[in-house]
């Protein structure tokens, strides 16, 4: 869907307009991957390329922003003493389905510095969970929070290269294979 253009209303629309272009670039993301034409978000959230760049000055920056509600959900969800592991993969598989460019960035080799703070935040929520499973004897006591990253970033990838139909039956075939290797 495409925003129809505004009226330039200066200054006092520098918030609607940060929020426009985070919410556009969450879509455009999802869609068509990080490496998505920024002049297409800038379009889908209705302010010119200027205006795009004043507020995110590069692709990283409008990245970070965009999935920042990710990192923020996956980090509220661990901090719950009622959720666990498996809601954690839940969520992280949504996330994945819905957007392969959230979890190429947490789990993508080639790192900004700023990308690696993201990636950090994943992993530190992810690693009470883990802790967690193992002391209850959900997860295998070798099992540690790297290989479980590792896990997310193979089946990442695998959904990544399917289509949009097929990406929920890949992510739960995988997780079922993966399953028996981390479980006891």
């Amino acid at each position: 869907m495409t925003a129809s253009p505004r009226a330039n209303r200066g200054p006092g629309a520098a918030r609607e307009n940060r929020l426009a272009i985070v919410a556009a670039a969450t879509e455009v993301f999802a869609e068509q991957g990080i490496d998505a034409p920024l002049n297409a978000v800038a379009k889908r959230a209705g302010v010119g390329q200027g205006v795009l760049y004043r507020h995110f000055p590069d692709r990283v920056g409008l990245a970070l922003a965009a999935f920042d509600t990710n990192v923020a959900e996956i980090e509220a969800l661990a901090a719950d003493p009622d959720r666990g592991l498996d809601d954690l993969f839940a969520v992280l598989t949504r996330q994945m389905i819905d957007s392969v460019a959230f979890v190429d960035i947490v789990t993508g080799a080639d790192r900004d510095s700023r990308l690696e703070a993201i990636h950090d935040r994943v992993r530190s929520a992810l690693a009470g969970a883990v802790d967690q499973a193992r002391r209850a004897g959900v997860l295998r006591p070798v099992v540690t929070v790297d290989e479980v990253m590792l896990a997310v970033g193979l089946i990442a990838s695998l959904v990544a290269k399917v289509g949009e139909a097929e990406r929920r039956a890949t992510a739960e075939a995988a997780w079922s294979l993966l399953d028996r290797a981390l479980r006891p």
